[in-house]
């Protein structure tokens, strides 16, 4: 740690880039959080997650867009202090880290879960308190080593779904004694029909609809990392959309098809509960392991994209000068600790509330998340409103069908928020989201208010 500078490593390969955006998609909010939405919407839930993906896509095609124009480490955060000005980039990067602290919570929590499906009798906090310790010295090492990790560990979930997918299919048709091929797909339209919760239940599933997708947007913050970022990110985010079809919808089609949805239960994940209940222990032993996997993913990821965006906002002057340290090995090596301590708060919650700590976690994770992306859709709104026609005829990754997509993202997620206060057990995050805003805009104007230019490292940033 001796050898300190402030200057990231552009050490992650296409390949890297490619299934780190892969294994975003694919983490506590489908293997774990897919059992209350589908108890929630039933069958509906598909539609659901068709619609969470389209927005989460336009989101990520808005980022895209300024992320090859302008690659930089802080990557939303820099992009809206430049467009929307300092106030808005300072809560901008500020509730990306919340919101990766809180759904960093959800993922450690669901990890004590999943380990207790061979372990009943050890207590959760102390999985969780382990499985912190281990990813947070992981990503004290250099950025390629993160990158190979999470390469491997997103190979490993894609590749257990697959499997899946393909062996649900085929017991959908041959059977195998597990299952009745005559019903066919009457699961998914029978015992009250698609709609089987009505229109209030598929509507109350969106706060867990778009948690799964949160984190996506960690394709950004890469970008300060990557290797030709002008074509690993297009590529990246381009395959969103097969990505969204494949691992959620046909995933949890076949899930349902399979096992009638009001069976599904909310301890553990359905993947194993599924194969559990057919009897193949084995198999849910497996998939017991492909989950665990999943959440290690996901702690690895979140904790790379949320010290990056610490490390940004140091740049600017909106974070302590301490968090611009980097380590040798081009690690911002203080912001992974302080990642770390925060998380210790997850054990706390754990010891306390351990059966009601995800469903609390996921509510106050989803209004974060869905602040995060208004504010790249109004920076790229902000940002294409500047531009000359020449410049946004040079653009090498346009948001299609601007402006109207990225208003209707907006309406879309302004509308999610507004179903949060509907529900008794999610009304709880607009109350502490409410909070954090007023926090963030009296810490601003106390520490920040004075700081209207980006600081001369985030200048050089900007220039490379």
């Amino acid at each position: 740690m001796n050898d300190i500078t402030s200057t990231l490593t552009r050490g992650l390969t296409a390949r890297h880039i490619r299934f780190i955006a892969l294994g975003s998609a694919i983490g506590t909010g489908l293997f774990y959080g897919s059992a209350d939405a589908i108890k929630r919407a039933g069958p509906s839930v598909l539609l659901a997650y068709l619609i969470g993906g389209a927005v989460i896509f336009i989101v990520l095609r808005a980022l895209g867009e300024m992320a090859v124009h302008a690659p930089v480490s802080g990557s939303f955060g820099e992009y809206a202090s430049e467009h929307l000005g300092p106030l808005a980039g300072f809560m901008t990067g500020w509730t990306y880290i919340f919101e990766m602290i809180i759904v960093l919570l959800a993922d450690v929590t669901a990890f004590g879960v999943y380990m207790g499906f061979w372990f009943p009798d050890v207590p959760r906090w102390i999985w969780v308190l382990s499985v912190i310790f281990f990813i947070g010295a992981i990503n004290l090492l250099s950025v390629k080593v993160f990158g190979e990790l999470e390469f491997w560990f997103s190979l490993v979930k894609v590749v257990a779904i697959v499997a899946m997918i393909v062996g649900g299919i085929a017991v959908l048709i041959w059977g195998f004694g597990l299952h009745d091929t005559s019903t066919g797909l009457s699961n998914l339209h029978g015992d009250g029909g698609f709609f089987a919760t009505g229109f209030g239940g598929f509507l109350s599933c969106f706060a867990i609809v778009m948690f799964a997708f949160g984190g996506t947007e960690i394709i950004g913050v890469t970008a300060g990392e990557a290797e030709q970022p002008e074509r690993t990110i297009p590529r990246a985010i381009n395959t969103v959309p097969v990505r969204i079809i494949l691992f959620y919808v046909l995933t949890l089609a076949v899930i349902m098809a399979v096992t009638p949805w009001d069976s599904i239960g909310d301890h553990g994940s359905p993947f194993v509960q599924i194969f559990d209940g057919l009897g193949l222990s084995s198999a849910a032993t497996v998939l017991n392991i492909v989950v665990i996997t999943a959440a290690l993913s996901a702690i690895n990821s979140n904790i790379f994209g949320a010290g990056r965006m610490m490390f940004g906002l140091a740049q600017r002057g909106q974070a302590p000068a301490i968090m611009r340290q980097v380590s040798r090995n081009g690690v911002p090596w203080m912001t992974v600790v302080i990642m770390v301590s925060a998380l210790l708060v997850g054990v706390v919650l754990n010891y306390l509330m351990p059966d009601r700590v995800f469903l609390v976690i996921a509510s106050i994770a989803t209004f974060a998340t869905i602040f995060v992306w208004v504010m790249i859709l109004a920076s790229q709104l902000a940002a294409r409103k500047r531009m000359s026609a020449a410049e946004v005829a040079a653009l090498k990754f346009p948001v299609p069908m601007f402006p109207y997509l990225p208003i209707a993202a907006i309406s879309g997620l302004v509308f999610v928020i507004v179903l949060l206060a509907f529900d008794a057990d999610t009304r709880v995050a607009l109350i502490v989201g409410a909070v954090w805003l007023v926090l963030l805009a009296a810490a601003f104007r106390r520490w920040c208010g004075a700081v209207t230019e980006p600081t001369p490292a985030a200048a050089a940033a900007i220039a490379e």
